[in-house]
């Protein structure tokens, strides 16, 4: 069967007449008609492009996987920060989130008796810094420390390059720049920071960091001593840290001290977020300490010593008044002193309390215990008389008073008032058989007096004095301790000598604290000072009116002391000075002590001053004024009246 030809297609052309076909049935078939010519073959239109697009469903797959393995990214990168490593990150995130501060607790003042300030605690910042905001990249420029250590140092008074160190810390996002700064400063800092921050906006051509965006602040205390110096040995200091370093601020540190407390709290940028809230402990305010010392009497107390340090251009000198009555210190007074505000100022040498941590040789004041140990044992008494040559001769040395004289012809009490060496020397070698039972009998009244023992006070480097034992005392030891040379003792322990005397004998510790203020304001008193027997009443009565001839009488060596309309007992001492640098005996110490009225004794007052080289250096002539103006002073603010009463008047010579 031959193949079809695919159909062509026609083209409609114009219509043509239609011929009658032959009728069915006329037997005829019809003629053929003859073909067509043969028309040549139309070439076909041309066919339109048609742009077929590409299957959508390959590319789709590997964008869907594309994100699949993104999203298993973001899962396994989730897991691992919430899952696997959740508490290293979060550990992370709160040391950069959270900061922690100390609160330091505020430190109690320091009053006199009467509740007066001479120590306190006042507002103030330490400065600091989050080093992080001082990086190139927060700060924005490469050299932002230099920069702000330059406009920091002349307000906080510190070197550029020392605070510039302190704004590079690596890894760190606190520093501290300066610490106990005053109010006003903080004031400062903030003014500077408001310039920085508005040149930082970008319509001022800033970088839209505040250079100084990143100096912080603390709140703090700062210790401040309303008087200055007044007092300074006593009260003593505190360092960088606020930590007691001196004085009743180092012996009461932990009362004074209080508890610190702690704080945390969410910050950002360097600014704590308030809406983060906080935690932590508040601090426990210290405690005040109320001191024995009257601030008026402290003040008389160190003028007047200042000033005779000064014109004698002596090495230093102290005065000790004390309530003979309690053992109270009522004043404690050093020259020179120093300025507790100030330490940057203050002598080394001076920074101390000398009248409690200096060991000297008394010299002649220290004759009233060796007259106690002699009436006590009951081998004199004021009367007894003594004739005293103008040298003695005792083991290799040969001894002589402070100047040449006839022989004297003296009374126990001549003895005293005229402050003869010599005559110390016999009375005390009759307190034995021996001269070692003498030693004995004289070393066991001054062990009693306090002599070798630290007074009670537990001040920080007390010195307990220096006593050696009576078998180890050398020759001429056996004949100076008599009168006060060979032995040593402080300013504080010469003062309770006389007050025991002037309390009937009876020794009280001194005490310079009355008690302690908490911080709920309960006050707890200090515990009742220790006391003991030293000599009896009798023999402590007879001192006094024999203290009294060396003030009142013509032949007594204190004249300069005496008060008008009080009766007063005192003793000069002059005694040869060691050179605690060269260890040699240079110089000397001038020294009086006493107390008022007589009587009926309610304060003593010690002053002694370390080798004055201009003027006198007798203690009668350079310590008899001072102590005048203090008991003066003192009498009348503690208004203690005149007795009244006529002094006994013993005799100080006889007729041989």
């Amino acid at each position: 069967m031959p193949p079809k030809e695919p159909p062509r297609r026609r083209v409609p052309g114009p219509a043509r007449p239609t011929r009658p076909r032959p009728a069915a049935g006329s037997g005829g078939r019809p003629a053929p008609r003859p073909a067509p010519p043969r028309r040549p073959a139309a070439r076909p239109a041309a066919r339109a492009r048609t742009i077929r697009l590409g299957s959508p469903k390959p590319r789709l797959r590997l964008v869907s996987l594309g994100l699949t393995l993104v999203m298993l990214a973001f899962v396994v990168r989730l897991l691992q920060v919430q899952a696997v490593d959740a508490s290293a990150y979060a550990a992370k995130a709160e040391k950069h989130r959270y900061q922690e501060y100390t609160l330091s607790a505020d430190r109690g003042e320091i009053t006199d008796r009467n509740g007066v300030a001479l120590a306190a605690s006042v507002d103030a910042y330490d400065i600091t810094a989050d080093p992080k905001l001082f990086t190139p990249e927060d700060a924005r420029t490469k050299d932002a420390p230099e920069q702000a250590a330059a406009l920091l140092a002349p307000i906080l008074g510190k070197e550029p390059a020392e605070l510039a160190k302190k704004l590079r810390t690596p890894k760190s996002r606190y520093t501290l720049l300066a610490r106990k700064q005053t109010p006003q400063v903080w004031n400062q800092i903030k003014d500077l920071k408001k310039v920085y921050e508005q040149k930082a906006k970008p319509v001022n051509g800033g970088n839209g960091v505040n250079l100084l965006g990143g100096v912080l602040s603390e709140p703090s205390t700062k210790r401040v001593y309303p008087n200055n110096e007044l007092a300074a040995g006593i009260l003593g200091y505190v360092n960088a840290e606020g930590r007691g370093a001196g004085g009743v601020e180092s012996m009461l540190d932990k009362e004074l001290a209080g508890k610190d407390g702690k704080i945390r709290y969410a910050q950002s940028g360097g600014r704590r977020v308030p809406t983060a809230g906080s935690q932590g402990t508040p601090a426990v305010p210290g405690s005040d300490i109320e001191l024995t010392i009257d601030r008026d009497i402290q003040w008389a107390a160190q003028q007047a010593i200042t000033d005779q340090v000064r014109k004698s251009k002596a090495d230093r000198g102290y005065v000790v008044v004390q309530d003979t009555r309690t053992g109270e210190v009522l004043a404690m007074a050093n020259a020179p002193g120093f300025d507790p505000n100030d330490l940057s100022q203050a002598n080394a040498t001076a920074m101390g309390n000398a009248a409690l941590q200096d060991a000297y040789e008394p010299g002649s004041t220290s004759k009233v215990m060796s007259m106690a140990a002699v009436l006590e044992h009951g081998v004199a008494a004021p009367d007894t008389r003594v004739t005293v040559p103008n040298r003695l001769h005792r083991g290799d040395r040969l001894f002589k008073d402070d100047i040449d004289h006839p022989t004297w012809y003296l009374t126990l009490n001549g003895v005293l008032a005229k402050s003869s060496n010599i005559g110390t020397i016999l009375a005390t070698g009759q307190l034995g058989k021996t001269q070692a039972e003498a030693n004995k009998a004289l070393y066991d009244q001054l062990r009693k007096f306090g002599v070798g023992s630290p007074t009670g006070l537990d001040y920080p480097g007390e010195t307990p004095g220096i006593l050696a034992k009576p078998q180890d005392w050398s020759t001429s030891q056996q004949y100076t301790i008599p009168f006060g040379q060979g032995l040593s003792l402080s300013a504080m322990q010469a003062a309770s000598v006389y007050s025991t005397i002037a309390n009937g004998g009876v020794r009280i510790e001194p005490t310079l604290v009355r008690g302690t203020r908490g911080p709920d304001g309960r006050f707890t008193a200090a515990p009742t000072p220790e006391q003991s027997r030293v000599v009896s009443e009798k023999t402590a009565k007879t001192l006094a009116q024999m203290l009294e001839s060396v003030v009142d009488d013509e032949e007594g060596t204190g004249n300069k002391a005496a008060i008008p309309g009080y009766r007063v007992a005192g003793k000069t001492g002059t005694a040869n000075r060691v050179d605690p640098e060269l260890g040699i005996y240079k110089g000397y110490t001038a020294s009086f002590a006493g107390f008022a009225p007589a009587d009926e004794p309610r304060v003593a007052v010690y002053c002694a001053i370390q080798n004055p080289t201009k003027g006198s250096y007798f203690g009668g002539q350079i310590c008899g004024p001072i102590y005048k103006k203090v008991m003066e002073f003192a009498l009348k603010t503690l208004h203690v009246p005149p007795t009244g009463r006529p002094p006994a008047r013993l005799p100080v010579t006889f007729k041989p």
